[in-house]
């Protein structure tokens, strides 16, 4: 059956306004159109749909059953209009985030309770995974965008910089007399190393720059997360590359000291991933349109 879709937004109004002439005019098309269309629509369903009153027009039983039907679509369409609307206007909406736990911790989580706080319709997930593992999950579609420590590459991904973060060599208290005057890249050797596991992007960073200078960096330590590498300096339990701008108290609290290094690593970025070619949403484009 070859049934025009506009036939039932013309049945639909015909059958709200009860008059073919007040149809028209919602319709802004002529009395003649409309007429002309309830006869093409009961035609191709093989029944008659209204039959006319002193008033207008008035439904059949077989219009009845078939306006419940129409109406309900109507309705469903009209929800949907609106969810859209919502969604553009913030009310609503999803946005799936993959960071680390420290850029979450350190760099995220403010701009997190001030959107949060602006647009409490809007869901949030964050998915905490190392950057490599990040831009594997956006290339998936499985996160509308990632925050990652550059540098990073993918012909598929645009990177957007933003803050910028300087990586830095501290130690517990046991090492505060290393504080006084710059260690030399070859006297690392010397001291026990926490070190980022292989595969995080700050290690690759750390373990690239130290081998332009022809050095290796062989860990006593391997951990899983900036926060662990902290915890374990604190300690004592030796020399680690932190990011300097996250360890502000503890350096101020005098409980871990900056030990600083004749040739330190150069200032990097975080950065803020998108798909190439992938439109974001509206809730996606406010959230990154907060961060520097």
């Amino acid at each position: 059956m070859d049934v025009n879709l506009e036939w039932y937004r013309v049945f639909y109004w015909t059958t709200l306004t009860g008059s073919l002439s007040k149809a028209a005019e919602v319709l802004h098309i002529t009395q003649t159109a409309v007429s002309h269309t309830i006869k093409q629509l009961e035609a191709a369903l093989g029944g008659q749909l209204f039959f006319r009153t002193a008033k207008g027009v008035t439904l059949t039983v077989e219009g009845e059953v078939l306006f419940r039907h129409v109406e309900q679509a109507f309705q469903s369409m009209k929800i949907g209009e609106k969810a859209i609307a919502d969604m553009h206007s913030l009310h609503s909406g999803e946005i799936n985030i993959g960071a680390s736990d420290t850029l979450c911790k350190y760099y995220l989580l403010p701009y997190l309770e001030a959107f949060h706080e602006q647009f409490p319709g809007v869901r949030i997930r964050v998915t905490n995974r190392t950057t490599p593992e990040t831009i594997a999950l956006l290339k998936e579609g499985k996160i509308d965008f990632g925050i990652v420590s550059l540098p990073a590459s993918d012909k598929q991904i645009d990177f957007r910089e933003s803050t910028a973060i300087q990586d830095c060599l501290v130690g517990g208290k046991p090492y505060a007399h290393l504080a006084g005057s710059p260690l030399s890249l070859q006297e690392l050797h010397n001291y026990p190393l926490l070190l980022l596991e292989n595969g995080a992007s700050t290690r690759r960073f750390i373990d690239n720059f130290v081998t332009s200078k022809g050095i290796t960096l062989t860990p006593e330590f391997e951990l899983g997360s900036i926060d662990l590498l902290v915890q374990f300096a604190k300690r004592g339990f030796g020399l680690a590359f932190v990011i300097g701008n996250y360890v502000a108290e503890e350096l101020a609290a005098g409980d871990l000291v900056e030990i600083p290094l004749d040739c330190p690593p150069p200032a990097r970025q975080i950065g803020i991933a998108t798909l190439r070619g992938v439109p974001l949403s509206a809730a996606s484009k406010s959230f990154l349109a907060m961060l520097p």
